[in-house]
Formats: structure tokens, sequence, C-alpha cells
């Protein structure tokens, strides 16, 4: 992802924001300032203005929530701003927002009073999780709570642990798997990051592919990103033939659409494999084969 900060300083409005009648009835000036991150890979491949974010488009926007309605607070005002500029403009990652009230009606001398808010774009994530060496269901217990802890990222949900047999052809253990939906503000490459950083600590190492794991931490998708380099591919490339990711992934974000489908039609099409994914709540083997 290529990053470029915009910044926009000293944006002169009149507005009628205060606590005080006399405010909302006379109004006076605000200095609002921007701080804005923006993605600007696309724009700066082909230097295409088309992708860029447009300055005076931002300026517009503020001057129109800033002479608008009125608020009390200037909180108020700028988080309304921050809030607007991210849904309006979606190449944006990060923006800080500052106004100022440069005539705010305090008895002593004083140069400015301004509140400053930062909000960053939050997007939708999917991961699965799998294993089948040691005690299965504790290593996915704990690499779930690493997810969990991970800063910029927000667990929404934890699906079923399941039981699938081992998917690739080669002999050994069955696999326990779950899958994790969250809210991030992370990029798709710190996401990959977290999810190696999960694996190396519950003891995965270099094996042959489809071979016994002692963790499998894999991003599924994030937002509606699609990218293909030398790291990562999304949404990942093998979701839609994959029961054991479509089973749990379809208990809780059956309506996610991923690549035009959503998951629930996604797992309609499967054959009939996906019927061999079984919840463990159902099969008391599952927890008693990792006790032995």
């Amino acid at each position: 992802m290529t990053q470029s900060v915009i910044r926009l300083d000293g944006i002169h409005v009149f507005g009628r924001h205060g606590v005080l009648p006399e405010e909302t009835r006379l109004g006076q000036k605000f200095l609002i300032d921007l701080v804005v991150t923006v993605d600007t890979a696309l724009a700066t491949r082909d230097d295409d203005y088309r992708f860029a974010v447009c300055y005076a488009a931002l300026c517009d926007r503020v001057v129109a929530l800033a002479a608008g309605e009125p608020v009390r607070l200037i909180e108020t005002l700028a988080d309304r701003i921050a809030q607007d500029l991210l849904a309006h403009f979606p190449t944006i990652a990060r923006l800080t927002v500052r106004v100022s009230k440069p005539g705010a009606p305090i008895a002593h001398p004083f140069g400015m009073v301004s509140v400053e808010t930062t909000k960053e774009r939050r997007l939708p994530a999917g991961f699965s999780l799998g294993c089948n060496l040691g005690d299965r269901k504790s290593a996915l217990d704990l690499a779930v709570t690493w997810l969990g802890l991970t800063p910029g990222l927000e667990i929404e949900a934890v699906s079923s642990l399941y039981r699938t047999a081992p998917w690739g052809g080669v002999e050994q253990p069955d696999f326990y798997n779950l899958c994790v939906t969250a809210q991030t503000s992370l990029d798709a490459i710190a996401l990959l990051r977290v999810c190696k950083e999960i694996e190396t600590r519950l003891g995965r190492v270099p094996s042959i592919r489809w071979g016994q794991r002692a963790m499998d931490v894999d991003l599924l998708y994030l937002g509606t990103q699609a990218m293909t380099n030398a790291v990562l591919t999304l949404p990942h490339p093998g979701i839609a033939q994959r029961a054991f990711v479509l089973v749990p992934l379809a208990e809780i974000a059956s309506e996610q659409k991923i690549s035009g489908l959503s998951v629930s039609d996604m797992l309609d099409r499967l054959p009939r494999e996906a019927d061999d994914v079984v919840p463990c709540a159902e099969d008391p083997s599952c927890i008693a084969e990792d006790q032995k």
C-alpha cells in the first residue's frame, strides 16, 4: 500500500456553534485543520487524478458541515467532520481533525482553544484457524486470544469448533477448525504479519504442503480489497473450495460478500464434502481425543 499525508491548515469558517445563546445567535469564526492519510497506490501508479483525494472537495465538505447545523460542543463538530470525510472519501485510511475556536468565551487572556480528534477507517476482516497437533482446542483458544489482543483489531465473532478430515491427501490426524470475524484499521500486510507471528508462537515449523500443522492462521478477506503479490493474495484463493472454511464462516458471517458471492452462496455450491465438517459440540470424541 502506498500512502500519502495531506495537510490542510487554517480553513476559516463562520459558524454558530457553542453552549451560550449568543454564540448560536451571533456566530463566530472557527479554524479547522486536517491531517489526512490517503491510499494513493492507484493515483500514483498512473499519475491519475481520478483516484486522488481532491483538496478542494475536502474543504467544501468541511465548510458545509462547520457552517451548517449548530452543535453545542466543538468536540461534536470535530467528530462529525471526521465521520463525514471517512464516509465520502473511500481512500482515506486515517485522519485527524482539529477545530479551533479563537473567540471562545473565556474570561482570561489565551492564545487558542482547540479540540482534536483522530479516526481510522475500519474494515471487516475474516480469519480461518486450524491445527491437528497436540491439544488442538487449547491451541485454537490461545490463537483467538492473541488475535483479539492485537492493537487495531477488534474481534466481532468466533465460530464454533469443527472437526475436519485432512485436506490435500496427506495421511495425518483430523484438524480442528474455526473462523473469526473482526473489524480492523490494520492493512493487509500488517494482518498477515500478525497471523504468521501467532503461528510461530504456537509452534508451527516449515513442513510439506498440506502436512500436519501446529497452527494455521489465514487471512481470508479484508473488506472488498483484492490483491496479488509475492506474499499475499486477497481474497484467499481457496475459500470457495474449502468446506472447513465455509462451514464455520457461514455460522458467523453468512452474508459476507467475497468476490461478489455471499459466504452462504459459496457453501451452497460446494459438493457433499461439507457434510464431513462436524461440529465438535456434536462429537464428544473431539475433545476426549486430545486428552488421551
